[in-house]
């Protein structure tokens, strides 16, 4: 599977090496040619959505390697024999509350995050961050048992494949000259809310991981 990422990242950085503007482009200009394609009043927040697809790109690189950096290291260290977490039962009521909040907020900003910078990776962190709060406040074994159970290492790697296969499409249509429209009306959307269950899961494999294999530091 990591040759399968490596492959995939090579591929998209020679189609963005060899991407050049069309001529319609350098006629009017990119900043107007871009907010009469995206029809929104802000023409920031058009040069924006046009810009989400290499912002979700280099996100999804960047937190992949992160993840692969992290499975790596720790796969060097064995297992901690004493894993403790929150007993309290005030700490544990807080840190649910705490952690239903997360995930709201991971909810509300992976549906409507596009519509501003970050989104889809603030709403991942903001998952990831309710993913902690909850490992934080039961048995870390169950947890573990449950991330097996249901795939989520597997899920991972097939959003990240998704998320690059759906850039590659975009960055095809991008080369034929056509207008962005069509696509960006569900294809930024879907990529937001990709992105952010990327990083989410991501964030689960990490903390997972320290915990088992370096205890609560």
């Amino acid at each position: 599977m990591r040759w399968v990422y490596i492959l995939a990242i090579l591929a998209v950085f020679l189609r963005l090496a060899f991407l050049a503007p069309g001529s319609e482009a350098m006629q009017e200009g990119i900043a107007e040619l871009i907010a009469m394609e995206t029809q929104v009043p802000n023409s920031v927040a058009g040069v924006l959505l046009h810009n989400r697809l290499y912002d979700t790109i280099f996100e999804v690189f960047v937190f992949t390697l992160a993840v692969l950096g992290v499975q790596f290291a720790l796969s060097l260290h064995g297992t901690e024999k004493n894993e403790y977490h929150i007993t309290d039962t005030t700490m544990v009521i807080m840190a649910r509350i705490a952690a239903m909040v997360q995930a709201l907020i991971f909810i509300e900003l992976a549906v409507r995050g596009h519509l501003a910078p970050g989104g889809g990776f603030a709403a991942g962190v903001a998952g990831g961050t309710a993913v902690g709060l909850v490992v934080l406040s039961r048995n870390v074994h169950t947890l573990y048992e449950s991330y097996q159970r249901w795939h989520i290492a597997t899920v991972e790697k097939a959003v990240v494949l998704l998320i690059l296969l759906i850039a590659g499409l975009f960055l095809g249509y991008f080369s034929t000259g056509l207008s962005i429209e069509p696509l960006s009306v569900w294809a930024i959307p879907i990529l937001n809310i990709l992105i952010a269950f990327k990083v989410a899961l991501g964030s689960w494999t990490i903390v997972l991981l320290f915990i088992r294999h370096r205890g609560l530091l």
